[in-house]
């Protein structure tokens, strides 16, 4: 008996009879999802139905369990939380693996095919002069928002034992984005350093073609036939991602307890409403180069939907760089360029709006005044800062950590334990800020360098028609 027992709760995880009803739930759901008529239900609307049952899937486990304090305590919210990674967390890794191959590829594909007449260094200022006005912006509306409703007073949050992890000066900080080790860059999922590299490859190709075509025309080739096989990769892990969203939100909201929620939920609320208020920022920004901004967010509904649910900016990266290829008419190589570049550096959720707002709160939890020369010194910390944390998980914890100690309030990173506690809450609108700040980032770069196509932008037919293609 004992025995037995051990197979169901160890080894096969299934231990409860209610595991096996949520188990048989999500099967059932994900069947439905799959049924949906794709001529009554377009992708965007498939997302947006995963998305809307997740959530439901999620709170319909936290009330069966009575809203337990530490969901991750019950038995049967464990073994189902760990059988539905096995589709969410799936769905992540297929797409991550494709994230090094795809970049390395991608960029080096446009460069060797690129017109003679484009201007790499204009792309290169641009882009960062982009990146970085955007992510000081995030910031901006984080401190301000934190600092008007005091957020972090009156809040008592246990130290925990965390400490503040080593921040590397200034000088590290820049020469960790340049290449040293090809395969270090790609273990590490370093992919600023990554794209710099692939362009280095790119342009010497470039280079010898002009003298020894004959030579450099099998990796030309090469190149050529390995970015259609990514790129068909890509579009067959995509075609999953109605049913992928639906264990993945489901996940989230299941394994956090109302507890932590309402011991920070000024801190949750805030970080939505500066999400909000970034995306909305975002809209007139894209208004002011002259695009309508309503078109560009429906085009970007399905992405907005992955980047939400996933939680994870690198693993988007696929689906970002063809939505803005294929749907916005943003040249591929500013799409390659500034997507690879702004999903993982210059992050305006993980990177800008959220170690705002974690300064202002440790600096009320510990007494000391939200000033003007705080203010400055965290715009200037949090900008710069931003460029350091490519390819480093838990890219916002590092970003909180920079963003303190460059402030000086480095021991005071423990009080943050409870909002960590409940990262992957505020992990959701940071990374759709993440994500679709790099789309926006890349519109305005390309739309300033006049290579955007414009009719490919208005062109609605290619809303959905393009998403059921691509997924098939």
């Amino acid at each position: 008996m004992e025995k037995n027992l051990i197979f169901f709760e160890n080894f096969l995880k299934i231990s409860s009879f209610k595991t096996i009803i949520f188990l048989v739930l999500l099967l059932v759901i994900v069947g439905i999802i799959n049924m949906l008529p794709k001529k009554t239900f377009k992708f965007s609307a498939k997302v947006m139905i995963g998305t809307l049952a997740g959530l439901i899937l999620g709170l319909v486990i936290q009330f069966v369990a009575n809203f337990p304090a530490n969901p991750m305590e019950v038995k049967f919210i464990a073994e189902t939380t760990l059988w539905y990674s096995l589709l969410g967390g799936g769905f992540i890794s297929f797409i991550k693996m494709l994230v090094i191959p795809l970049v390395m590829v991608s960029i080096i594909h446009v460069i060797i095919n690129m017109k003679e007449d484009t201007n790499i260094g204009a792309l290169v200022r641009r882009s960062l002069t982009v990146i970085l006005v955007m992510v000081a912006i995030s910031a901006i509306v984080g401190f301000g928002l934190a600092t008007f409703f005091e957020i972090g007073k009156g809040v008592t949050v246990s130290n925990g034992t965390r400490e503040a992890r080593e921040v590397a000066n200034m000088v590290n900080i820049l020469k960790g984005l340049i290449p040293d080790n090809p395969v270090k860059i790609m273990v590490n999922m370093n992919v600023v350093a990554l794209v710099i590299f692939s362009a280095m490859v790119g342009m010497g190709a470039k280079r010898m073609s002009k003298k020894y075509m004959d030579v450099v025309q099998p990796f030309f080739g090469l190149i050529n036939a390995l970015q259609k096989i990514i790129m068909s990769m890509a579009m067959s892990i995509i075609k999953w991602m109605p049913v992928a969203v639906v264990p993945l939100l489901a996940n989230t909201i299941a394994q956090r307890g109302l507890s932590a929620l309402v011991e920070v939920g000024k801190f949750i609320i805030l970080l939505y409403v500066g999400a909000i208020i970034m995306f909305i920022i975002q809209m007139i920004a894209v208004s002011f180069f002259g695009l309508n901004p309503f078109t560009y967010v429906k085009k970007s509904a399905s992405l907005i939907f992955l980047a939400f649910t996933s939680r994870s900016s690198v693993g988007c990266l696929p689906v970002t760089i063809t939505t803005m290829t294929k749907k916005l008419g943003v040249n591929e190589t500013t799409a390659n360029f500034v997507g690879s570049f702004g999903t993982t550096a210059g992050m305006q959720g993980c990177a800008g709006l959220f170690p705002a707002m974690a300064i202002v709160f440790v600096t009320n939890m510990s007494g000391h005044p939200v000033d003007l020369t705080l203010f400055i010194m965290s715009i200037i910390v949090i900008t710069i800062g931003s460029l350091g944390i490519a390819g480093i998980p838990g890219a916002a914890t590092m970003a909180a950590s920079i963003g303190l100690s460059g402030t000086g309030m480095a021991a005071s990173f423990p009080m943050l334990s409870s909002i960590l506690a409940i990262d992957p809450i505020i992990d959701m609108p940071r990374t759709m800020l993440n994500v679709i700040g790099s789309v926006t980032n890349a519109l305005m770069v390309d739309r300033s360098l006049n290579q955007l196509d414009k009719d490919t932008y208005n062109n609605m037919n290619i809303l959905e028609d393009d998403e059921d293609k691509n997924s098939l």
